[in-house]
C-alpha cells in the first residue's frame, strides 16, 4: 500500500503534536491540517510542509484517514463524515460527549468498515504495556493522577479529561464488569469537577481507588496494582515500572504468603524483584504507529471504539454520580 493520506482535525496543544508525528510518518502523507483558528492552521501547516484549511469538510473524500483532536463536543460532528466516507479515524478521548453519540459513530463505522480508534495514549505508554502482562486478577488497584491547573480540556471535566485515561487502563486489566461505584467530586477553580475520586467494584472482586485532580501543585501519575503473588507499581510519567513478587518456596517451587525461605529474613517471607528495564519512548508516537498500521493491515486497533465507548460509559458513571446526588455519592 502507498502512503497513507492523512489529516489532522484540531491542531492546539495536543493536536499540532499529531501533526508533527504523521509528517515524519515514512507510511503516512500528511495532505493537511484543520483548525477553526486560520493563523494557527497556516503556522502548524507550514512548520510540517503541509496545507491550512479552517473547515474539515474540505478533506472530506480526499483522505485515507483522520486524527481528531477537537474539543469534545465537537468529536462526533467531525468525525462522521469521514466515517461515512469510509476514513479511517482516530479520536482523541473521550470519544464522544455521551453514550448515545458514542453509538452513533460506532454505528456508523461498523455499517461501513472502517476503522476507528481512540486516543488513550496510556494504553501506549512503554510501562503500561510492559505492566499489562503481568497483571493478572488483581485485588486491589490505586490509581492517582494529579496534574496542575491546565489551558485547555476546560469544557469537560476532570473524570473525562484525566480520570478516563485510568478507567480505560482499568478496564483493560481487570477484565471484568464494574457492579458498584461511588464518586466524591468538587469544581474549585471551573464551574466543572476539577478534583475527583471514584471507587470502583469489579464482579471479579476487584477494588479500584482512583483519585484525578487538575489543580494540584505537583504532578504525579501512578498506578499501583496488588494481587495474590505480586505487587506492580507504574510511574506514568518517569515510564517507569516496578514488579514485586514472593520468593519460590524452596521446596515447592511456589510463591506463597505463608511459607518462608528457612535461614533467611529470620523465617520471614522473602521478596524478590524491582525495577523492571523500560525502552522509554513517545506514546502519542506509538499510537499513531499502531493507528496507521492498523489502517494499512486491516486490523483493529490496539484501542478501539468500543474500547473508548467503555471507558466513557464508566466515566459518564462517575459524572452522574457526582452531579445528580450532591458531593458525595454512591450506588
Amino acid at each position: 500500500m502507498s502512503r497513507l493520506r492523512m489529516a489532522v482535525i484540531g491542531v492546539g496543544s495536543l493536536g499540532q503534536h499529531h501533526a508533527r508525528i504523521l509528517a515524519a510518518m515514512p507510511h503516512a502523507a500528511l495532505v493537511g491540517v484543520v483548525d477553526i483558528k486560520p493563523d494557527r492552521a497556516r503556522d502548524v501547516a507550514a512548520q510540517y510542509g503541509t496545507t491550512a484549511y479552517s473547515n474539515a469538510s474540505e478533506l472530506v473524500g480526499r483522505v485515507d484517514a483522520v486524527a481528531i483532536a477537537t474539543p469534545t463536543l465537537s468529536h462526533v460532528a467531525v468525525a462522521l463524515p469521514f466515517v461515512e466516507s469510509g476514513a479511517a479515524v482516530l479520536v482523541e478521548k473521550p470519544l464522544a460527549a455521551t453514550v448515545e453519540d458514542a453509538d452513533r459513530l460506532l454505528a456508523a463505522a461498523d455499517a461501513r468498515g472502517t476503522v476507528l480508534a481512540v486516543g488513550h495514549t496510556e494504553r501506549f505508554n512503554p510501562a503500561v504495556a510492559a505492566a499489562l502482562p503481568l497483571v493478572s486478577r488483581p485485588k486491589f488497584v490505586e490509581i492517582h493522577r494529579l496534574g496542575t491547573f491546565p489551558e485547555r480540556s476546560l469544557d469537560i471535566d476532570v473524570v473525562f479529561d484525566l480520570m478516563i485515561h485510568d478507567l480505560d487502563v482499568l478496564l483493560a486489566t481487570v477484565g471484568s464488569e464494574v457492579e458498584s461505584v461511588e464518586a466524591v467530586g468538587v469544581n474549585v477553580l471551573t464551574p466543572r469537577v476539577d478534583i475527583a475520586n471514584a471507587r470502583l467494584k469489579f464482579a471479579s472482586g476487584c477494588v479500584a481507588n482512583v483519585t484525578a485532580s487538575r489543580i494540584s501543585r505537583d504532578r504525579v501519575r501512578k498506578a499501583r496494582f496488588f494481587q495474590h503473588d505480586a505487587y506492580i507499581s507504574i510511574d506514568y510519567a518517569a515510564q517507569e515500572l516496578e514488579v514485586y513478587r514472593l520468593a519460590p518456596h524452596p521446596s515447592t517451587g511456589a510463591p506463597s504468603a505463608l511459607s518462608t525461605v528457612e535461614g533467611q529474613n529470620g523465617g520471614r517471607p522473602t521478596i524478590q524483584g524491582g525495577r523492571i528495564d523500560v525502552e522509554s519512548d513517545e506514546p502519542l508516537r506509538r499510537e499513531l504507529d499502531d493507528f496507521v498500521c492498523a489502517v494499512r493491515d486491516r486490523r483493529p486497533p490496539v484501542v478501539t471504539g468500543r474500547d473508548g465507548r467503555a471507558a466513557l460509559a464508566l466515566a459518564s458513571r462517575i459524572a452522574e454520580l457526582i452531579s445528580k446526588q450532591g458531593p458525595v455519592a454512591s450506588v
